[in-house]
């Protein structure tokens, strides 16, 4: 009987030994990992001021440039005369939708907090000294992307980067839908 008890103490012991491992080592490796760091590695930053429609700069001073965009171009220029062909615009509606862009941007972005996600293997930066970032507002909302998604913007094709097939996407429902500067008259 006393080896009985002493045998089911020891088990009970061991069992709530494994338990604690488990809960303090395995658990939170196997299920909050993923979760956690979601949070507290993210650094987020304050958007002070649009500069450029894709470049804007932030609370701490850094120049930042949306990755995988190009906004429309607002000067007489063969890239002004290129993109509205891409939209079968005219330069006169071209033009009225940079304001329309800008615009939207500022309201969009100023004053928000946001998340920056560099691109691997590709540049940090451009020739200018400007980051070049995926940016995601607090909420998850991927701005580069919904910025083409509404029309906003075009994807730019130059550069092979990760997120392309899916920005190409957006473009193409913007174009679809006639959102923004593909539904401009």
């Amino acid at each position: 009987m006393i080896r009985a008890l002493i045998k089911f103490i020891a088990t009970m012991f061991f069992l709530i030994v494994i338990g604690i491992l488990f809960y303090f080592y395995i658990f939170p490796k196997l299920f909050l990992e993923n979760k956690s760091n979601h949070s507290k590695d993210k650094e987020y930053v304050v958007i002070n001021s649009i500069t450029d429609g894709d470049t804007f700069v932030l609370s701490n001073g850094a120049r930042v440039k949306l990755l995988g965009i190009k906004n429309p171009n607002n000067y007489d220029s063969s890239k002004l005369i290129k993109e509205s062909d891409n939209t079968e615009k005219d330069k006169k509606t071209f033009k009225k939708s940079v304001k329309i862009f800008n615009e939207f941007i500022r309201n969009f972005l100023e004053g928000k907090k946001v998340y920056l996600e560099k691109e691997s293997n590709y540049e940090d930066k451009d020739k200018n000294g400007i980051l070049l970032r995926y940016v995601y507002l607090e909420d998850g909302t991927f701005v580069n992307g919904k910025i083409v998604k509404d029309g906003y913007a075009q994807v730019n094709e130059k550069f092979s980067i990760s997120k392309l097939n899916e920005l190409r996407k957006y473009q193409n429902e913007a174009r679809e839908n006639n959102r923004g500067l593909w539904g401009m008259q």
